[in-house]
């Protein structure tokens, strides 16, 4: 795919300058804390590279990062930063990083990177077993934009109750007027939480409202069967004009993820 940036942009110049955006080249990956399926290479230079052949504006990303003495002192190409740090760099000036696994030697969770400026970020704690540490990290751009980067968990019923804290969390913080996309990985294969997000929050999903289904995204290395639909981004307040599932090889050797890309229109 051709990266361009094809956007509509109007910047005001006053005492500061706003960038206001009708179109947007939104992002989602699991970067599997920046090395390949089974660990076999450091892959985070390449997730940068291929990162920013995108052209994307926004950027959703989970199981980045934060800090990690031992890989510091192991890897030699480890960033003299954070991950998301690392990534964002001279291309989205604005970042948000929310922590959410926490052990001996670091830590890490969920980023967004944007080109727009956050008026406002929050991490919340949807966690609900002892063993998996879970935060959903909620960015609200100065256009108004709501943000949701998420990683739910790997067992049914574990899902079920982080559905529960982060509709009580929509409903409660943002707007029912305000545009949102909701990204990540939600560890979804049968499909359960897809229903009830459309279902219970109306919204619509990019890959199956512009490709009549949801992507298969997981595992990455092809050909493996099943791959199965984790990766998604979901949106209220926009209409898809494309979507991608970033799937040839020079993506599939970074991650045990594909990416999911989208264009989008805030409707008006």
């Amino acid at each position: 795919m051709v990266p361009t940036r094809d956007f509509h942009k109007l910047i005001i110049i006053n005492s500061f300058h706003l960038l206001i955006m009708d179109d947007f080249r939104v992002l989602t990956l699991n970067i599997h804390k920046g090395f390949s399926l089974g660990n076999r290479r450091f892959t985070l230079q390449r997730i940068r590279d291929n990162l920013r052949e995108t052209g994307s504006n926004i950027v959703f990303l989970q199981e980045v990062i934060g800090e990690h003495e031992k890989h510091r002192e192991a890897i030699a190409d480890w960033p003299e930063s954070n991950q998301f740090e690392y990534l964002a760099d001279t291309v989205w000036d604005h970042y948000a990083y929310g922590k959410n696994a926490i052990y001996q030697h670091g830590h890490h969770g969920n980023a967004i990177l944007s080109e727009l400026p956050f008026s406002f970020y929050n991490n919340f704690d949807i966690s609900t077993l002892p063993v998996s540490q879970r935060g959903i990290l909620h960015g609200q751009l100065e256009n108004n934009v709501h943000l949701l980067c998420v990683h739910l968990g790997l067992f049914e019923l574990e899902r079920r109750r982080q559905l529960d804290k982060l509709l009580h969390y929509i409903d409660e913080q943002i707007d029912k007027d305000a545009p949102l996309i909701l990204a990540g990985d939600f560890n979804d294969w049968r499909k359960t939480a897809h229903k009830r997000i459309k279902a219970e929050w109306g919204m619509v999903e990019a890959g199956e409202l512009f490709a009549n289904n949801v992507a298969n995204t997981f595992p990455a290395v092809l050909p493996v069967l099943p791959v199965l639909p984790m990766d998604r981004i979901y949106l209220r307040g926009f209409s898809v004009t494309g979507f991608e599932v970033m799937a040839n090889s020079c993506w599939r050797q970074i991650s045990d993820h594909c990416a999911v890309q989208t264009d989008l229109r805030l409707d008006n």
